[in-house]
C-alpha cells in the first residue's frame, strides 16, 4: 500500500500543524505502551477466561453460504509456491476462493486442555485472540454473488452485506480490526498488537495465494473510504454497543491477467444486510488511548503515491530443504503452522536451515512482492544453538546502507564482523560472541522461550523520522513486522522446526542492550526460532468435523 509523498510539496500550515497533533499522539502513545523492567503497560488487573469476548464476528440478519473445503486437495508443495516450477492460476470461482480463505482465515484445528476448548487458525494471533476480520469483494467470481461479503471463519462461510456495482471481474480482501479483542486481556499495548496481526494476515493471504498460483497487490485506500466500502462506518450495523472495526488494508488478488486498479463501486443501492454481534456484554475495562492512537495514524483518504526511496535488492531464492517439509503440500504446511510453547534445549539448528530461515526474510523475497516501500525492519539475532556459528548478537540490515546506519547507532564495542559460513547475498554480521540465553530471556519479559530455542531475534524498525512525517506509517511499520514474522513462522516449518512471535518485551531495556538513544530505531517485535516439546496433554481435533470435503 502506498502513501501520500509529503516530499513533492510542502503542506499548508493548517495541515502541517494537524499532522504533527497525529504523529505526537502515535508517538506519544508507543512511548506510554511500553514495558519496562519497573512496571508493565497499562492493563486489566484481573482476567476471567470464562467471560472471554466471542473470538467470532458475524452479521445477523446477513444471508450466509457455507463454503467447500478445498484447500487439502491442492498439489501445490510448498517449496514450489513461489519459484519456477508454481502453478498455474487456478480458475477463479467458487471453490477456488474457499481454498484461499480456508488457507489464510480459516480454522485449522480446536485443541482441547482439560475443560478448555479453542480455536486455532492459519493466521497466527497474538493471544490467540484474533482481532482480524475478513472481507471477500467478489465481482463476476463464477459460484459467488457479487457484492461484499463477510468471512466467518467459525463456519467457513459467506455472509452477504451489500452488492457491488457492475463491472469487470474482480476478487478483493479487506481487512479490519476489532481493538477490544486485544484490549481485553493486553490493554492499552493492544493497538500494536492490532497491527502486527495484519501484518501475518496479510502475509498468510500472500502464502494462501501463491498455493493457487495467484499474486496479491496492496489497493492504496484511505480509512474513511475502506470503512465505506466494507460498511464499517454504519452506525446502525454497530447498534446496541457492538464492538467497532478499525479499517486496515485492501488487497487485490491477481489471477492471471492484470485487475482494473482503484476502488470497487458499491450498487447505486448496496442493499446492506445484517447487524454485529456484540463480542463482549460485560467489559470492564476502558482504554481510550487505543481509540486516539486508531484516529490519529488513519490512512488519509488524499490520492497515495509510491514511497521514494532506496531499491529493494533482488536475492537469489533459497534452495529448498533437500528432505522433510519443503517438498510438503503447501496446504498441510499451512494448515499444520502452529505456535511452539516450549522448545528442547539440547537441540542444535544446522547452519544451512538457519541460512534458508533468513533468506525468507530478504525484502527480495517473491512474499514482500507486496510491499511499495523500502524496507524499514532490521533483525537484531541471538544465536543459541546454531551449528558452526558462535553463540551471540547478530544483525542483519534489510536494505543497502543500513548496515553503516546500524553501527554508527548501536554500541561503539560491537564488531560488525561477517557472520561464518554466510552465503554472500545475506549481509549477516556478528556483532559479539557471547552467550545470550539468559539476556535474550529477560529483555522478552522474563519468558523462557526466548532463550531456549536455535535462536531469538528483535525487529528493528527505522521509526520516529518516519511516523513524524506520516503518521499512518506507525500501522505500516507493524504490518511489515508482522509480515516478517510469518514467513519465519512458515519457514521454520518448511524446516521441520517451529517459532513464535513474542510481543512482550521491555522495549528500552532492548535498545540500552544494543546502545540506542533516542526514538529513531526501535524494537517492533520480537520473535523465536527452535525444535519444539509437544504438551501430551492437549489434545487436536479437525477444525470443521462433520463438514464434507
Amino acid at each position: 500500500m502506498s502513501h501520500p509523498n509529503t516530499a513533492l510539496a510542502d503542506p499548508p500550515p493548517e495541515a502541517a500543524e494537524a499532522q504533527a497533533r497525529r504523529a505526537g499522539t502515535a508517538l506519544g502513545y508507543h512511548q506510554r505502551t511500553k514495558h519496562t523492567l519497573k512496571a508493565y503497560a497499562a492493563g486489566p488487573e484481573t482476567l476471567d477466561w470464562d467471560a472471554q469476548p466471542d473470538p467470532f464476528r458475524t452479521y445477523d440478519g446477513a444471508p450466509a453460504r457455507a463454503l467447500p473445503l478445498t484447500a487439502r486437495a491442492l498439489d501445490t508443495r510448498f517449496c514450489d509456491l513461489f519459484g519456477s516450477d508454481a502453478p498455474p492460476p487456478a480458475p477463479l470461482g467458487r471453490d477456488s476462493v474457499a481454498a484461499l480463505l480456508e488457507l489464510s482465515f480459516g480454522l485449522s484445528a480446536f485443541k482441547q486442555l482439560g475443560p478448555d476448548r479453542w480455536a486455532v487458525r492459519a493466521n497466527p494471533s497474538s493471544g490467540n485472540l484474533h482481532p482480524t476480520e475478513a472481507y471477500v469483494l467478489a465481482r463476476g467470481v463464477a459460484g459467488l454473488d457479487d457484492g461484499v461479503h463477510h468471512y466467518v471463519s467459525r463456519d467457513h462461510a459467506l455472509e452477504r452485506r451489500a452488492r457491488l456495482a457492475p463491472g469487470p471481474a474482480r476478487l478483493l480482501i479487506g481487512l479490519s480490526s476489532v481493538a477490544w479483542r486485544e484490549a481485553w486481556k493486553y490493554g492499552e499495548r493492544a493497538f500494536r498488537y492490532c497491527q502486527l496481526d495484519t501484518g501475518h494476515a496479510l502475509g498468510a493471504l500472500i502464502h494462501a495465494a501463491a498455493a493457487l498460483g495467484w499474486r496479491v497487490r496492496l489497493v492504496p485506500a484511505g480509512a474513511g473510504a475502506l470503512a465505506a466500502l466494507l460498511g464499517l462506518d454504519r452506525a446502525a450495523d454497530f447498534a446496541g454497543g457492538a464492538e467497532r472495526e478499525d479499517p486496515e488494508l485492501l488487497a487485490e488478488i491477481l489471477v492471471g491477467a492484470p485487475a482494473p486498479e482503484g476502488l470497487p463501486a458499491l450498487a447505486a443501492d448496496p442493499d446492506w444486510r445484517g447487524h454485529a454481534n456484540l463480542l463482549d456484554r460485560h467489559p470492564l475495562y476502558r482504554w481510550p488511548v487505543i481509540d486516539a492512537v486508531s484516529v490519529a495514524t488513519a490512512a488519509p483518504d488524499a490520492a497515495p503515491q509510491p514511497e521514494a526511496g532506496p531499491a529493494r535488492p533482488v536475492a537469489p531464492p533459497a534452495p529448498p530443504p533437500p528432505d522433510g517439509g519443503g517438498a510438503v503440500r503447501a496446504a498441510a504446511l499451512i494448515l499444520g503452522r502452529r505456535s511452539a510453547q516450549r522448545f528442547d534445549t539440547r537441540a542444535m539448528l544446522p547452519a544451512a536451515d538457519f541460512f534458508r530461515l533468513l533468506a525468507a526474510l530478504d525484502p527480495g523475497a517473491p512474499a514482500f512482492s507486496v510491499w511499495d516501500f523500502a524496507p524499514r525492519l532490521h533483525p537484531v539475532l541471538f544465536v543459541h544453538r546454531v551449528e558452526g556459528l558462535p553463540r551471540g548478537v547478530y544483525a542483519l540490515p534489510r536494505r543497502p546502507g543500513m548496515a553503516g546506519t546500524l553501527k554508527a547507532a548501536m554500541r561503539a564495542d560491537f564488531d560488525w564482523s561477517p557472520a561464518p559460513g554466510a552465503p554472500d547475498h545475506l549481509p549477516l554480521f556478528c556483532l559479539a560472541e557471547a552467550d545470550a540465553r539468559g539476556v535474550a530471556r529477560t529483555v522478552c519479559c522474563h519468558q523462557a522461550i526466548a532463550g531456549d530455542g536455535a535462536f531469538s531475534l528483535a525487529l528493528l524498525a527505522e521509526f520516529a523520522p518516519l511516523v513524524a512525517r506520516d503518521p499512518w506509517r506507525y500501522r505500516q511499520l507493524h504490518w511489515e513486522a508482522g509480515l516478517l514474522g510469518q514467513a519465519l513462522y512458515l519457514a521454520a516449518e518448511a524446516a521441520g522446526i517451529r517459532g513464535t512471535g513474542i510481543g512482550c518485551y521491555f522495549d528500552d531495556e532492548v535498545h540500552r542492550l544494543l546502545g540506542l538513544a533516542g526514538a529513531d530505531l526501535q524494537s517492533l517485535y520480537h520473535f523465536t526460532v527452535g525444535t519444539p516439546l509437544d504438551d501430551p496433554r492437549i489434545l487436536s481435533e479437525p477444525a470443521y468435523a462433520g463438514r464434507p470435503l
